[in-house]
């Protein structure tokens, strides 16, 4: 009879023994790739709770570095993840910290760059692979990359919501969510929508001349 490893495959979706501690570390590795952006040298993965304490034992390891290399939960790179990084030349490291009021299974994942300041991203795995983006480089947010999702950094001017609205009404793409928060003369909006975005639509949205950071998370 064979014998079956913690990270032989248990479902159609998924390498890895728990949804949580594999699936939902997978998925919150790549969102927070995909909104840094790429480009980095090393990365930090702050662990609170029960990814700290199991995250070895669950593959809590090997899932979130596997997913900042842009792997899915159902890729099997998932399991030669450490491998992977080390032939790509990025460097990873584990850290076990304590999160006032956090969920039991969250990260701070910390993006390190040659020629830029450091960007991080905090989010939690919430059971059968789900998970939730609370913190994006200071900007308090709350999306679950179950949507397709635009980020966008502008400096804060009357009619802004309206003109990246009336493009997306446009293009008859409807907006699911939208939360803008201000910091000064500038604004971070995060906005969810119910279909994927084509890229004349992301064009247009960049060359609105007040938006100084544009991410689209398809």
């Amino acid at each position: 009879m064979k014998e079956y490893g913690v990270f032989d495959i248990l479902g159609p979706v998924m390498v890895g023994p728990s949804s949580s501690h594999t699936a939902g570390a997978a998925r919150l590795g790549k969102i927070a790739s995909e909104i840094s952006g790429g480009g980095f040298y090393k990365v930090e993965f702050h662990l609170h709770g029960s990814f700290a304490k199991t995250y070895k034992g669950h593959g809590t390891d090997k899932a979130l570095v596997a997913g900042i290399l842009g792997y899915s939960p159902s890729d099997e790179e998932l399991r030669d993840s450490f491998q992977l990084a080390k032939d790509k030349g990025i460097l990873f490291e584990f850290i076990e910290t304590e999160m006032e009021y956090a969920h039991p299974n969250t990260a701070k994942i910390v993006f390190k760059y040659k020629d830029r300041p450091d960007f991080y991203i905090t989010g939690s795995s919430i059971g059968g692979g789900s998970i939730i983006i609370t913190d994006i480089d200071g900007d308090e947010v709350e999306f679950t990359g179950e949507y397709p999702t635009i980020i966008l950094k502008y400096k804060d001017q009357k009619g802004m919501i309206s003109k990246i609205s009336s493009i997306l009404a446009n293009h008859e793409i409807n907006i699911a969510t939208m939360k803008v928060s201000r910091d000064g003369d500038n604004a971070t909006m995060f906005c969810e929508i119910d279909t994927p975005i084509e890229e004349n639509v992301v064009e247009e949205i960049k060359n609105i001349k007040e938006i100084t950071r544009a991410k689209f998370i398809l």
